[in-house]
């Protein structure tokens, strides 16, 4: 694309503070550009002297101005218009004293903004014929929402379940927790799951496979191609998201022994569960009269489950008041930690509370042990304030949920040591280099995915997602984990979960179909581009990526599926032959914007270059702006997509031009990280290694070079952590390539 560029510079919220007339006379003398000023350009007047050049010919547009994260919409252009914007409001006059290191640093912005737009070429979207049919894995109650959610906004559904039957667990209860208001009685679980199931049986959009397992998925969204066995009979389908709704497991009670399970009498709630069902409440024969509820039974310990399982305290009040109603006389005693029924369910708490044959306190078991026909529960730590000893015919364990991907994967416990490879904590329980067709039957999805057949998960097994942000969301593009897949919850919030899932995986086939990318840069066109002729088969961009957006050959070169990408750029951090790039995000351009910058070799002149994430650094130095908050006018702030898209080449660039120091703001990273492309900053962390190695062979101080992870919540800590860097920076004197 032959660039004919134009440039605008605003004078409006004091940007007229600055000299406007010497940074016209820059971009006419270095780039033969003549910019126009406006007092407003997000004015109708300027917004229409904009479009009026551009139908004269000028097709990339630099608007100097405000920060690109504000007035989107004002300044779109159209596709086919390449438009950078320069910040020259927050970056420079809300966070600067005004005066020649700000007007520099003004300076430097257009001229940095004039060579991103010589630089960017128009993207031309991934345009394939894709599938707007939707699959869903699992027949409870998550599956059946899902799948009915997509079928009502018109989209053809296919419904698997491996069992013989649809309903899940709820098909195997009595009695279910109530979903309106006044939320106080049980429901029937009967009437409610067959009005379900028989209104997905009967919508045409709607085809189900039961007793069918997912043999292979392969492809990418919009482009997925399963394979179904249904009891040895294969068919393949093509889909464009999925919704995986496989639901939950119980904790194993046979590793609680310390609570007597093994004793005639004592039954997990899932056993007791199935004797309300079946109407009779007994042990060896005998009718069950008084029974004892012992809660987070294996949970919140650290030798069994850690988390709280969010449903156990309101089914095991559910199953009191059923086994009151099976019998009038029954005494139940419930033994808690603590006791939740969060937001509106605290009514079907006072419902049990006002029943005169349940007792509820808080307390510590001390043991449960045979006391002749009767189990002897003793409880220490009482609300009473003394320790309580009850005889009961059943002692009723309140075991916890396991996401039905638990068992899939070996998981240490520890974050993996520094030098480990990223997520090395993670593993698959079955090598990758068994064959697909060798692996466990109980593998769910069978990913033909490079980095392995299942959702990566995290250390509790349940799916890795960015639970602040965006929870629908997993590390596989166009995959959903919606239910107890995901996290432990009720039946209630299960049916809000499938419809969250069911609306993103409409969103995935919409935007795929136009080559479209999803969150977070939701409907980006732009994708890697590789060219393979340099390829060293080094893996590192396969490896790294944390969507699995590529596979790769027997050799080892990598194997693009643009649809599953999200733009985030880590492959081409990674990459050390720089052979990776987008049309609007390159390593060209970036090493051509710090080029571009102006390296004083005066003394005591210093250039600090920062490197600061889209999503939250970039963000917080806004927020920091805004709020009349100052930083050095040394630096120079270059926003990238991910910290991880950082590559070492542009380090190497800037200490090469002169630049004393960089500064790389990121998401925060660990367990609980916030970076919205997962690994992002973690890698960036990580090949800090490389980093200090570069510096080395430039005979250049490691310490100029500095990693600081920002929340976005962070924007009052901004200045401190620039001027702290730029102080550092002063110490450690001039780069001694300044003025080569």
């Amino acid at each position: 694309m032959e660039k004919n560029v134009g440039v605008y510079i605003c004078t409006g919220c004091g940007i007229d503070q600055l000299d406007i007339e010497k940074i016209k006379a820059t971009v006419e003398n270095e780039f033969k550009i003549t910019p126009k000023i406006h007092k407003a350009l997000c004015s109708r007047d300027g917004v229409e002297m904009i479009k009026e050049d551009i139908k004269n010919g000028v097709n990339a547009v630099v608007i100097c101005a405000c920060s690109p994260r504000v007035k989107q919409e004002v300044f779109n252009f159209g596709k086919d218009i390449v438009t950078v914007r320069v910040n020259l409001r927050e970056d420079v006059v809300l966070s600067h004293d005004i005066d020649e290191h700000a007007q520099e640093l003004a300076e430097d912005y257009v001229r940095m903004g004039i060579v991103q737009a010589q630089k960017t070429e128009l993207p031309e979207p991934y345009l394939e014929d894709t599938s707007k049919d939707i699959l869903v894995i699992g027949g409870g109650v998550t599956g059946l929402t899902a799948a009915l959610e997509c079928a009502k906004a018109g989209y053809k559904v296919y419904l698997v379940e491996k069992g013989s039957e649809l309903g899940g667990w709820v098909k195997k209860f009595k009695k279910i927790l109530p979903g309106k208001f006044p939320y106080r009685e049980p429901v029937d679980a009967e009437s409610y799951i067959n009005e379900k199931i028989n209104e997905v049986t009967n919508n045409e959009n709607i085809t189900v496979y039961t007793s069918t397992k997912v043999k292979s998925i392969s492809g990418q969204p919009g482009m997925f191609n399963v394979v179904l066995d249904r009891e040895g009979n294969e068919e393949t389908i093509k889909v464009g998201a999925i919704v995986v709704a496989t639901g939950w497991k119980p904790y194993d009670a046979s590793k609680l022994s310390n609570l007597g399970y093994g004793l005639p009498g004592v039954v997990t709630n899932i056993e007791l569960e199935q004797m309300i069902k079946d109407g009779k409440l007994e042990v060896n024969g005998k009718p069950v009269k008084d029974v004892a509820f012992i809660l987070c039974a294996g949970q919140r310990t650290a030798e069994h489950i850690p988390y709280c399982s969010t449903v156990c305290c309101l089914t095991s009040l559910k199953q009191a008041l059923c086994i009151r109603e099976l019998n009038k006389d029954a005494n139940v005693y419930v033994f808690y930690k603590d006791l939740r029924t969060v937001g509106i369910y605290e009514e079907f708490y006072k419902q049990a509370q006002q029943d005169e044959g349940v007792f509820l306190t808080k307390g510590e078991v001390k043991s449960i042990t045979q006391n002749g026909d009767k189990l002897r529960v003793e409880v220490t730590n009482t609300l009473l304030g003394e320790d309580i000893t009850v005889n009961v015919d059943m002692v009723v364990l309140a075991t916890g949920m396991l996401s039905s991907m638990y068992g899939l994967y070996t998981v240490k416990e520890e974050y993996p040591d520094e030098g480990e490879p990223p997520y090395s904590h993670i593993k698959p329980a079955v090598p990758k280099e068994v064959a697909f067709e060798n692996r466990d039957k109980e593998w769910i999805l069978n990913l033909q995915y490079r980095q392995g057949p299942e959702l990566p998960t995290l250390k509790y097994a349940f799916p890795d997602s960015h639970y602040i942000c965006f929870p629908y969301e997993s590390r596989r593009t166009g995959i959903y984990p919606a239910g107890c897949v995901r996290a432990p919850m009720t039946i209630r919030d299960c049916e809000l979960d499938a419809r969250g899932a069911a609306l993103k995986a409409i969103q995935t086939v919409e935007l795929v179909s136009k080559g479209a990318t999803i969150f977070p840069r939701t409907g980006d066109i732009d994708y890697p581009n590789f060219f393979l002729q340099r390829c060293t088969q080094c893996k590192r961009c396969t490896e790294e990526c944390p969507f699995g957006a590529l596979d790769e050959d027997e050799k080892g070169t990598p194997q693009p599926n643009p649809l599953r990408c999200r733009r985030c750029g880590i492959c081409f951090g990674a990459c050390p032959e720089k052979i990776i790039s987008f049309k609007q995000y390159s390593v060209d351009m970036i090493s051509s914007m710090i080029k571009a910058m102006s390296v004083p070799s005066e003394e005591g002149k210093l250039r600090i270059l920062v490197f600061a994430c889209e999503n939250d650094a970039y963000p917080a130095i806004d927020m920091a702006a805004k709020n009349g908050l100052k930083f050095s006018p040394l630096v120079r702030i270059i926003p990238v997509r991910c910290l991880g898209s950082v590559n070492v080449v542009f380090i190497a660039d800037a200490m090469s031009k002169g630049v004393d120091g960089v500064l790389m703001l990121g998401c925060k990273f660990g367990e609980d990280y916030q970076c919205h492309f997962i690994r992002g900053s973690e890698l960036a962390n990580r090949r800090m290694d490389n980093v200090k190695e570069t510096l080395n062979r430039l005979f250049i101080e490691p310490e100029r070079v500095k990693l600081v992870q920002v929340e976005i919540a962070d924007w009052q800590k901004i200045p401190e952590i620039i001027n702290e860097f730029v102080e550092e920076i002063k110490k450690i004197g001039p780069n001694p390539y300044k003025g080569f």
